[in-house]
């Protein structure tokens, strides 16, 4: 046995050697699932005398992606980097990039639009409404791309809104015109393609011999009918994932995936990686018993060997000032760098940003503004878009007029209409058409700055060409007349643009790789450059404390995890209205519990500040699950008496109006009965059990919205 199997315990061995067509491994939190498919891959090369060519690879993030491919070339020096591994679009954009002629429509130099684009391109085509009024269309467009549905097909489980079909219509329509792709279009046109064109299939599925795919529970429709056509007879199908760590629901995953692949691809073998290297006992212990709530899942139970560890705290607190300070105290310890302070939503780190900055607190926030969305970074890559395809008028119409050069709306549309009534560029439209003498001049200095994009393209590496368009586009000196304090930030994102072009090579060539793996992956710049610092902070600051939302915490670790807002009506948020929702919200504490190596603490308050009214909760329906034994409260400002969570329960009196039984009426939940009830603080909650399998918690006194009855008053 080669060094790399014995490295594995028993289990991890029997997935990464399992010789049967269809695989599923249902990967538990901190369980080495990589090493196992990494090892997989090594095990097929070199055990099994597969052609590296032969195996395809795909995950969700180019971090993973190249991360596998490393990993994999350590253990199979030189034949590990001949296997293909790439994200799910990356691999589309090969598949499309490499077989467009075949499409009759795209271009090999196509762009990909992002959500801003898609929505820049409905406004050339309904230029007189506003990107207010099209966001929600493009939204629509691309949850349809995720679903696999086409213009023709019933929409009505994406929107009821009349209109949307032709909208959706005359947007692909011009999209195929100009010969680009949205991200949408990265997983659903090779699944049209595949399904369409049996010899490409053929061809296609010749070639991938064995298809791997990590992260399965965070596929969604599109992906699984692109697994399905990968799939051939013979082949070769594994699928790594955990459905107790689906959260991206709003982002089109679907649970039902994984839940049913056993069900999709017959003769499944399921196995199971339950040990966990990374937490304490007690805390694993918890996460098993939170999400064994959950009704829609496969099931499993975590464990480790790390037997000692301390109880997860919970704590109480007035306010969310209260629970900034309560953080605060915590890190006087020194250990900012192994501290994450995790929350629902972006508004909860206000308290924390402000609390840390008067406490002079390094703190880094991750998930801010990313830095391919930021302003001058898309004018950057407008203009080199453009240039690679001089059809694309969601690029013209961004940076025509940027800085300005007299071509307005009106002007620009009026470009754009012509180039599609007689099949110009727009560079040709626009010289084709009679244009105001300011319009017209303004048009004659952005056909230059083209002519030396053009002429120096094939003449420079990339980098020094990108660096000479940032001075000849008078692109600074634009954002400095506009906002002076921010340009120094804006040149410094630039620069940063420019070194990431650096080893691409020159050429055209190189520029559309370039152009394709920055699209593809929004944090290939740098890995910190979608945070914010504060605090006397810098990015990547050795000790600085991580702010972050319960999402953007999968597949990091912590020493210690402060999970934030443990509130009812903030998490969950009260807005879910199936069981399916419930479970997901469940499923998204799962995950901000098993981030934490060694502590854990759960913070609950009793009032929040939000949208200038203070708000009062009682403590969120997840604390209810988390088992005494692994738990304590180790601090309260709600009084005597707590919620739940591990402090102590006080019945109410059988002879008031809220014991359990008791019927209730709720505006948004309907009709139901009163679990439990209790005090917290001063503050009476009581736990509903609804008719639709909803339960939640409520403080009587505070929520205009339950109705409480007698037994005389309901019969």
């Amino acid at each position: 046995m080669t060094d790399y199997l014995k490295s594995l315990n028993p289990v991890q061995l029997e997935a990464a050697t399992y010789e049967g067509q269809s695989l599923l491994i249902l990967a538990g939190a901190g369980s080495g699932k990589t090493r196992v498919i990494t090892t997989r891959i090594a095990w097929l090369i070199e055990q099994m005398n597969m052609n590296p060519r032969s195996i395809l690879a795909v995950t969700f993030t180019n971090k993973a992606a190249g991360e596998m491919r490393e990993r994999v070339e350590e253990l199979v020096p030189g034949a590990g980097s001949g296997a293909m591994i790439r994200t799910f679009h990356s691999f589309g954009a090969w598949l499309l990039r490499t077989n467009y002629h075949l499409t009759k429509d795209l271009k090999s130099s196509f762009s990909i639009y992002d959500d801003d684009d898609a929505v820049s391109l409905l406004q050339t085509i309904f230029p007189d409404k506003t990107k207010k009024k099209l966001s929600p269309y493009a939204g629509w467009i691309s949850r349809a791309k995720d679903y696999c549905l086409s213009p023709e097909d019933d929409l009505t489980e994406i929107t009821t809104v009349p209109d949307f079909a032709d909208v959706y219509r005359l947007y692909e329509q011009k999209l195929r015109a100009i010969g680009n792709i949205d991200f949408g279009g990265l997983i659903a046109r090779p699944v049209e393609l595949l399904s369409s064109n049996e010899e490409f299939r053929r061809r296609i599925r010749q070639r991938f011999q064995v298809v791997m795919v990590d992260e399965y529970q965070d596929s969604n429709v599109a992906q699984f009918e692109l697994l399905k056509q990968l799939a051939g007879e013979g082949n070769s199908i594994c699928v790594v994932g955990d459905d107790d760590q689906s959260i991206y629901k709003f982002r089109g995953a679907e649970v039902k995936n994984i839940l049913q692949f056993p069900e999709q691809f017959p003769d499944t073998k399921i196995i199971k990686l339950e040990q966990n290297y990374r937490s304490t006992s007690p805390i694993l212990e918890i996460a098993s018993e939170v999400v064994a709530n959950n009704s829609n899942r496969l099931g499993k139970r975590l464990w480790t060997e790390r037997k000692e560890g301390e109880k997860a705290r919970i704590v109480y607190l007035e306010n969310q000032s209260a629970e900034a300070d309560f953080c605060a105290e915590l890190l006087e310890d020194g250990n900012l760098k192994g501290t994450a302070i995790l929350y629902r939503t972006n508004a909860q780190s206000m308290s924390f940003e402000t609390c840390f900055s008067r406490l002079d607190i390094p703190y880094q926030i991750i998930g801010a503004l990313r830095f391919l969305e930021r302003e001058e970074i898309k004018d950057i890559i407008a203009l080199l878009s453009l240039l690679m395809n001089p059809d694309d008028a969601v690029a013209f119409t961004r940076i025509i007029n940027k800085p300005a050069r007299g071509l307005g709306k009106v002007t620009v549309n009026k470009i754009i209409a012509e180039a599609g009534r007689w099949g110009f560029d727009l560079l040709t439209a626009g010289s084709s058409i009679k244009l105001s003498a300011k319009a017209a001049a303004g048009f004659v200095n952005f056909s230059e700055l083209y002519a030396f994009m053009n002429e120096n393209v094939d003449r420079m590496p990339l980098a020094e060409f990108v660096a000479e368009l940032v001075t000849e586009s008078h692109l600074l000196s634009h954002y400095t007349k506009k906002d002076e304090m921010t340009a120094g930030a804006k040149e410094n994102n630039l620069n940063e643009l420019v070194s990431a072009a650096a080893g691409y090579g020159d050429g055209r060539q190189a520029l559309a790789l370039f152009l394709e793996e920055l699209e593809l992956d929004r944090e290939a710049i740098s890995r910190n450059n979608g945070s914010n610092t504060g605090g006397g902070a810098t990015i990547g600051d050795e000790n600085a404390v991580t702010l972050i939302t319960m999402h953007n915490t999968k597949g990091l670790e912590f020493d210690r995890v402060i999970i934030t807002g443990m509130e009812e009506g903030l998490f969950p948020s009260g807005r879910e209205e199936t069981p399916e929702e419930i479970e997901e919200e469940r499923r998204i504490f799962y995950v901000s519990i098993t981030r934490a190596r060694n502590e854990l603490y759960l913070t609950s308050c009793r009032s929040r500040r939000i949208w200038g009214r203070t708000q009062y909760f009682g403590p969120s329906m997840f604390l209810a699950e988390v088992p005494e034994e692994y738990s304590e409260v180790s601090e309260s400002l709600w009084g005597d008496d707590y919620g739940y969570g591990g402090g102590r329960q006080v019945s109410v009196g059988q002879d008031t109006k809220y014991k359990p039984g008791t019927p209730v009426y709720h505006e948004d939940y309907g009709s139901g009965a009163i679990a439990k009830s209790g005090t917290a603080g001063d503050q009476i909650y009581v736990i509903v059990q609804f008719e639709s399998g909803r339960s939640g918690r409520f403080l009587p006194a505070y929520d205009a919205h339950l109705e409480i009855f007698g037994n005389d008053e309901w019969d």
